[in-house]
């Protein structure tokens, strides 16, 4: 029996071959996008977060009060011995207004902006951040009272390397620094606000001489930074905070984002699944009587249920087979031969893509499933038929 309804299920496709295409194909492209924006998206988060951590430590300590307090090589060493701690390095920092003078000569107006200034170590610290500005300026930084900026920093206040701008902190205590370089990592949260400087030249400036705020710690794995911290703070009495904790309405929002982008897409694999359900229902009105000749000689209710559920699994699992590998190609397409981007108005110059297994299975797994439930009620209805009443 099973090769008999595989048979009538097989006969009923090819009847409508047409329209069982058109339906494949509906569902196929479904999926396809489907997944195809989910890598993109995928690619889009992980390169987000990849290039903010190239100016955010995994982990940060600092004291609870939020005050400066004296540096302590044993803290230090304590951090250092912990098996996941790949880097420390000490910091000091403050919020301070930075601005540019104007210059007649020049016809320059002046500029303002406000920054986070952060103290470094800067062969420490390179360590700890993926930022080569810090290594190449590590000396303008020692010794000139150097400054990177973050880039929108950089372009808001209108300054070059070279540049002299004036940092004025709450105390209203006032001191030039030179511009050495700008970084950029994407994170408007931290271009726009950040600015490093040497520990020596903040703390004479804040009137904490050997004073930190705090250290920058980096670890083997990013993804485990919040419990690392707690750990930490326990064996050193600092106030810990992950990347995940300073960041996490940016994670959210990038989640949120994954999710709709799923469920519009997922309405093409609706659509798709309504043509499933369209086949069938025009399936049923036309073999009517074929179904009623077939109830009389002995097939079961059963048997016709199960006839019209496997032509829904037949049309949706093709569909979704073939999506999947069109949405794998397209991706794979877009992984090794990126689409480039404008460097000027995104923070990646070319679309990233990130394929995830779980991705294609729950795409897969919904799409069919939605396939099945699509027929459900044709087939129903079908197995419903009362063959006396159509035969008389």
């Amino acid at each position: 029996m099973r090769r008999f309804t595989l048979f009538l299920a097989f006969k009923h496709i090819r009847r409508r071959s047409l329209q069982s295409l058109l339906t494949i194909s509906g569902v196929a492209v479904g999926v396809m996008v489907l997944v195809t924006a989910l890598s993109l998206t995928n690619g889009f988060i992980d390169e987000l977060i990849r290039s903010t951590l190239k100016a955010t430590p995994h982990i940060q300590l600092s004291s609870y009060t939020g005050d400066t307090f004296l540096a302590d090589d044993s803290t230090l060493d304590t951090i250092k011995a912990h098996p996941d701690v790949v880097a420390v390095a000490p910091y000091i920092s403050t919020q301070a207004l930075i601005a540019r003078r104007a210059n007649s000569t020049l016809g320059v107006s002046a500029r303002q902006g406000f920054t986070q200034i952060i103290g470094i170590d800067p062969q420490l610290e390179q360590a700890v951040l993926d930022l080569p500005q810090l290594a190449q300026q590590a000396d303008a930084l020692a010794s000139q009272n150097g400054i990177i900026l973050g880039s929108s920093l950089y372009r808001t206040i209108g300054v070059i390397p070279g540049d002299e701008v004036q940092i004025l902190n709450i105390s209203q205590k006032r001191q030039t620094f030179t511009v050495a370089d700008s970084f950029r990592v994407g994170n408007e949260f931290i271009d726009n606000l950040i600015s490093y400087t040497s520990i020596p030249t903040l703390q004479t400036f804040m009137n904490a001489e050997e004073q930190i705020s705090g250290y920058h710690v980096r670890i083997n794995n990013p993804e485990n930074a919040r419990q690392i911290a707690l750990e930490l703070a326990d064996s050193t009495n600092l106030l810990p905070l992950s990347w995940q904790n300073l960041f996490s309405t940016l994670i959210e929002q990038l989640r949120l984002q994954k999710a709709l982008i799923g469920v519009v897409v997922f309405l093409i694999v609706l659509v798709a699944a309504m043509g499933i359900a369209n086949i069938l229902i025009l399936t049923v009105a036309e073999k009517t009587e074929e179904i009623a000749i077939l109830r009389a000689m002995g097939t079961s209710e059963r048997q016709i249920l199960t006839v019209f559920t496997i032509e829904a699994l037949i049309l949706g699992g093709t569909g979704t087979l073939l999506g999947a590998l069109l949405g794998l190609g397209v991706s794979l397409y877009f992984k090794f031969q990126p689409y480039p981007l404008p460097g000027d108005l995104y923070f990646i110059t070319q679309l990233p893509v990130e394929l995830q297994a779980f991705d294609f299975i729950w795409v897969c797994a919904l799409s069919i499933t939605t396939s099945i439930i699509a027929g459900i009620l044709p087939a129903r209805r079908a197995s419903n038929l009362n063959p006396v009443d159509i035969l008389r």
